[in-house]
């Protein structure tokens, strides 16, 4: 399968998971390694790196962007071998609700 019609598939099934989500396919030239898509669900944001198959190599700067971005929300290598794992976690991360901690006066 290309990444292409993997990329096509998935965002679909994205738009079907999370109603009224804003899922954009980002501009590989702009800002090399950050991930495939970016998904705005509510108060939310997830990207994920599309791959066609598991080991398939990490291009520069993919695994840093992966890990920053998860660090501040959520991000995902993702492929068809791991899509329904992911999407489950995704699916968890967009559930969970962080409360605002106001700092005390």
């Amino acid at each position: 399968m290309l990444e292409s019609t993997f990329q096509s598939e998935l965002i679909k099934e994205l738009e079907d998971i999370f109603r009224g989500c804003i899922v954009l396919k980002n501009d590989a030239n702009y800002l090399q390694g950050f991930p495939d898509l970016t998904i705005f669900f509510e108060d939310k944001y997830a990207v994920l790196e599309c791959k066609r198959f598991e080991f398939e190599p990490h291009r520069p700067n993919q695994d840093y962007y992966v890990d920053v971005v998860n660090a501040m929300s959520f991000a995902r290598f993702i492929y068809p071998e791991n899509k329904e794992e992911v999407l489950y976690e995704l699916q968890q991360a967009f559930q969970n609700r962080r409360s605002t901690c106001l700092p005390q006066c």
